[in-house]
């Protein structure tokens, strides 16, 4: 039996201004902010974080992530995080994504305390390093203890879809203490499945296609097509058209 719920967000991935602009005018209800989509998600510049908030009127949550890689970080690469974290706020961001392990895949409760506070009155989301963690019903008690408001997982697995079990007893465990938002390959034609199977409310999704050189003058001895990531408009109303039917409000 199909538990039905009266509303749901979709959450997407802005690697450039241009797809945060098409998400937004595509329905998407809140934007992470990411640079270096290769590297997973780094954070973003000070230019590009405050053109999006003053382009947009959605939620803006950049990503605090120094580098690619792991999340176990340097004291001076968290100087850096907690420098970023005081941008987001003084630019009038909603939030920001973070996410901090200690060498044996527990969570950096103190590190990641400190950021929760730098940031409030902020929304804090802690990301897929969570899915890097050693015990992730363990980590759950700590990252609401810690008072983020949200974990984006796939589910300890390459996509959200393969570990749609995980989540759904993520989300059993949290009773509503924390949101546990689905991520990692979903698209319109699984949202519904994953949707199903977890029991969840918010989705995270790039919902991403890459975008031809506008380029006239190409020089083949580099080699490269130079495209880049977008943001696709289409797959991400059809996202958002078919939660709606399935999530009546």
């Amino acid at each position: 039996m199909k538990v039905y719920r009266m509303n749901f967000k979709v959450e997407i991935i802005g690697f450039t201004i241009e797809s945060c602009l098409l998400a937004q005018a595509a329905g998407a209800h809140r934007i992470e902010l990411c640079d270096g989509p290769g590297e997973g998600g780094t954070t973003a510049s000070y230019g590009f974080i405050k053109a999006a908030r003053e382009l947009l009127q959605i939620e803006l949550y950049p990503i605090i992530r120094p580098r690619g890689g792991d999340f176990l970080y340097t004291d001076a690469e968290f100087e850096i995080m907690k420098k970023d974290v005081q941008l987001c706020k003084e630019s009038g961001c909603d939030g920001v994504v973070v996410g901090m392990l200690n060498t044996d895949g527990s969570i950096d409760k103190k590190r990641c305390h400190q950021v929760v506070q730098l940031a409030y009155p902020l929304g804090v989301t802690f990301h897929r390093a969570f899915d890097r963690c050693a015990n992730p019903f363990e980590a759950l008690e700590d990252i609401i203890a810690i008072g983020c408001e949200r974990i984006l997982t796939s589910g300890q697995h390459p996509t959200a879809l393969e570990g749609a079990l995980l989540i759904k007893e993520l989300i059993h465990q949290a009773e509503e203490r924390i949101i546990i938002m689905p991520g990692s390959d979903i698209r319109s034609n699984n949202i519904i499945e994953i949707a199903d199977k977890t029991g969840a409310t918010e989705f995270h999704s790039s919902a991403r296609k890459l975008l031809d050189s506008k380029m006239t003058y190409y020089n083949p001895a580099m080699q490269d097509a130079l495209k880049s990531v977008v943001a696709d408009e289409e797959e991400i109303k059809k996202m958002i058209d078919v939660l709606s039917q399935q999530f009546p409000g």
